[in-house]
């Protein structure tokens, strides 16, 4: 499996999922969510509706409607407090479970943007690194997933994706 590092709008990307770092309602919000939304159009709110919500570090998958994407998963992520209260973990099984949906759907390429970084005040560095380590740690010799895309909407996010990709291969 491929892993890149790319400076893009992950709501442009022709890849078979994109990842959309979400709230626990699905709804929409701001940032990579809200731009999703956006994107993808009305029908993507009436499907993560019937979702129920998801609990922090759990993921589900609707269709992409007005994306170029085909799939969104829709990935909690944790708000970052100080470290000690789990926050890791639960960033792990963000990625872990998006890319268990990547396999289950039989997906070839999936985008990630930087997941809780945002609004949720995760320390990119950190999370760059527990992306890229979670990602490698779900490959297998039967895996589907070709490649990873991992999203940067600016410079700095952009420098710690790159980072912990070439310290981590």
């Amino acid at each position: 499996m491929k892993i890149e590092v790319v400076k893009e709008d992950i709501t442009e990307m022709k890849v078979d999922a994109i990842v959309n770092a979400a709230n626990k309602s699905l709804l929409g919000g701001g940032g990579v969510d809200g731009a999703i939304h956006r994107a993808a159009g009305p029908k993507l709110k009436e499907a993560c509706r019937k979702l129920n919500g998801a609990d922090t570090g759990e993921a589900k998958i609707t269709e992409g409607f007005n994306l170029p994407a085909r799939y969104v998963i829709h990935a909690v992520g944790p708000v970052y407090n100080d470290g000690s209260s789990g926050e890791a973990d639960k960033l792990k099984s963000c990625y872990q479970n998006s890319m268990r949906l990547a396999e289950e759907y039989d997906l070839k390429t999936i985008a990630f943007p930087a997941i809780s970084t945002g609004i949720y005040g995760y320390p990119k560095e950190e999370a760059a690194e527990i992306a890229v380590d979670t990602i490698r740690s779900c490959e297998t010799d039967s895996y589907s997933v070709e490649t990873v895309y991992l999203v940067a909407y600016d410079d700095e996010t952009f420098t710690s994706l790159k980072q912990a990709k070439n310290k981590r291969g």
